[in-house]
């Protein structure tokens, strides 16, 4: 049982190494594309359609953005906003007693009229609930933007963004560290600060427990953007980042314009509820397409490439921390690098897998649509859940092994077996014709003189006795050759050896099986000389073992068909010097040279000794008899 198990096994792996070399030669290609970074542009554009193809959250209430519109601007008559108008919009927004103000415009300098009552806004210690901006990390000019001269540092968060090279926003920075005298934290890590901290006063913000770069309220902590993070390959993961996980849907915060606020009333007509505003996060920003303080990001609903003002990414980046702490909502997570390789590795499998298994080019078109289909759900599940796992090089490598090099591998691997069997099944046919032609001519002939005994002479009886047997004989060796397996030897009467076991223990097999034959010289052999040594046999495959054990096989055949008493029979294989033996010697009176199976045979040793550079040998025996020797 066990035998035929790991038969069964070596079977199934030889079939496999058909399609495994270049299905990890394709795996390779695919890693080295990945590490190269020629796969992370397609990685990103998926995982932007990933996140704009969620389904829509709820409105965050709990943030409400105020936005200077392009109607406000045209209504003051300038720009930038004098301080007077962004003191009376604050002032406004105060009445409705809101837990934090973010005020998302450039401050660094006065824009006159209104900057004492603005900075009196700013320095209000019975309400210090406004925020204001500052941007730390210096443009490509060296400049960075100061924030407004009177308000307290605490009260300043920086607006910095890294986009990726393709101009897309896809991840926040939450403080910055690095050349600075004191961390410096983001606008929207202050304002979810204080909202949180109104929330439950527990609520505080923490260096992280796994990673005390990180940040972390509560038991949330805030995993950091590394440089291969994720689809990214040396990215830019200065600072302590995280990726923004956009709230979905085509509206995730309560909009108010500017003049609206002023007016307490909405475009149709609605007073303003003040309970959108109590105890909320307001974030005052430009949403004036004119003055471009937008960010590109085709992760939103809207327009294709959509552009999402500052002041809403800044509102996305809010709300992300706030619901990860209070709600639960996933942030956006990717496994370890070399969880990432496993994955695409298995996914290589599956491909190799659909052309072992699946012999019909059709049939395996047919599973890659849908194993691909599957594959894109399942990722599409995994980033609502909040992972973000490797696709695109997955289904490269799904459709090179699938549909690509190793499925049409294996393809041509099964098609030349069918057209091996096809031949094997002609041959056995032509055969068959041939047996059943001998068993239906000549051998009733042969019976029907065996009938006539009494009018046969007895010499000329035993004779034809003798043929009839010989005819028979020949008839089973060749069916035997015929059901020859791959790795199997067919000795007869359902005889069978592995091919696979040591060559010294199958021609010992033959030798038995071979003796036991029912041939007139064998009965006259007295003496048996018989020596089997161990024979090097690590060069030789399955096809030399075969032909090695028929010349052993023929050579006593011949002996028991033509050494005409014979009493001496010695049998040598051994291996002498640098040289494998196989010595056949008898005593009888010599062999039918004229033997057309002996011609055949001959020939088949030839060839064998021309394949492993070896030699075949029949001469005279001194003083009688027959040497057959084969040596390689």
């Amino acid at each position: 049982m066990m035998h035929k198990f790991w038969k069964k096994i070596k079977s199934e792996f030889a079939v496999w190494q058909v399609g495994l070399f270049p299905g990890l030669l394709i795996f390779t290609a695919v890693v080295i594309a990945r590490l190269t970074g020629s796969l992370q542009f397609f990685e990103l554009v998926m995982l932007d359609n990933f996140l704009r193809l969620r389904p829509s959250e709820p409105m965050d209430e709990r943030i409400v953005i105020v936005g200077i519109t392009e109607k406000d601007i045209q209504k003051v008559k300038r720009y930038p906003i004098p301080d007077e108008n962004i003191a009376n919009l604050l002032e406004k927004i105060r009445e409705y007693q809101p837990a934090a103000i973010g005020l998302d415009i450039v401050r660094d300098f006065p824009i006159e009229p209104g900057s004492k009552r603005l900075n009196a806004i700013f320095n209000d210690e019975s309400n210090n609930d406004v925020f204001a901006i500052e941007k730390v990390l210096k443009d490509r000019d060296g400049y960075s933007i100061a924030p407004p001269p009177e308000i307290y540092p605490d009260m300043v968060g920086f607006v910095d963004a890294i986009p990726d090279d393709d101009g897309y926003l896809r991840r926040s920075i939450l403080d910055i560290s690095h050349g600075q005298p004191e961390p410096r934290l983001s606008l929207s890590l202050l304002l979810a600060e204080r909202y949180l901290h109104v929330r439950d006063s527990k609520l505080v913000l923490e260096r992280g427990k796994k990673d005390p770069g990180a940040t972390r309220f509560g038991s949330v902590e805030f995993t950091r953007f590394q440089t291969n993070s994720g689809g990214y390959i040396n990215a830019d993961a200065g600072e302590n980042q995280i990726f923004l996980n956009y709230r979905s849907g085509n509206k995730p915060f309560r909009f108010i314009s500017a003049g609206e606020v002023e007016k307490g009333k909405l475009q149709n007509g609605t007073k303003i509820n003040p309970e959108w505003f109590k105890n909320r996060i307001v974030l005052v920003g430009i949403t004036a397409l004119s003055e471009k303080d937008v960010v590109n990001s085709f992760a939103v609903g809207g327009i294709n490439p959509a552009l999402v003002y500052g002041v809403e990414a800044q509102a996305h980046a809010t709300s992300q921390i706030i619901s990860a702490v209070l709600d639960g909502r996933p942030l956006l997570q990717v496994w370890s690098d070399g969880w990432e390789y496993i994955w695409i590795l298995a996914w290589g499998v599956v491909g190799i897998s659909l052309g072992r298994f699946l012999q019909s080019p059709w049939k395996i078109m047919l599973v890659l649509l849908i194993s691909s289909g599957f594959l894109i759900l399942l990722c599409y599940g995994l980033i609502i859940i909040g992972w973000w796992v490797p696709i695109v090089p997955t289904i490269i490598i799904l459709w090179l092994n699938g549909g690509g090099l190793t499925a049409t591998l294996f393809y041509r691997y099964y098609q030349n077996i069918k057209e091996r069997e096809s031949r094997l099944r002609q041959k056995e046919a032509v055969k068959q014709r041939i047996f059943t032609r001998i068993h239906n001519e000549p051998l009733q002939t042969l019976q029907l003189l065996l009938r006539e005994k009494d009018n046969i002479p007895e010499s000329l009886m035993l004779k034809l006795e003798y043929l009839d047997k010989e005819i028979r004989d020949i008839c089973d060796d060749e069916k035997a050759h015929l059901l020859d397996e791959d790795n199997v030897l067919v000795l007869g009467n359902d005889t069978t050896i592995d091919l696979h076991h040591p060559l010294r223990e199958l021609l010992q097999n033959v030798y038995i099986h071979t003796l036991e034959k029912d041939f007139p010289n064998f009965q006259s052999i007295k003496v048996k000389i018989i020596t089997f040594d161990s024979i090097d046999d690590s060069k030789l495959n399955i096809e030399d073992k075969r032909g090695i054990c028929r010349f052993l096989e023929e050579a006593l055949i011949n002996v028991g068909k033509y050494a005409y008493g014979a009493t001496r029979l010695h049998v040598v294989c051994k291996q002498e010097n640098d040289k494998q033996i196989i010595r056949v010697t008898d005593n009888g009176i010599g062999m039918i040279q004229t033997s057309q199976s002996q011609s055949l045979g001959t020939n088949l040793t030839n060839k064998l000794a021309k394949n492993l550079c070896g030699e075949f040998r029949r001469y005279s025996h001194t003083p009688k008899g027959t040497v057959c020797e084969f040596m390689w």
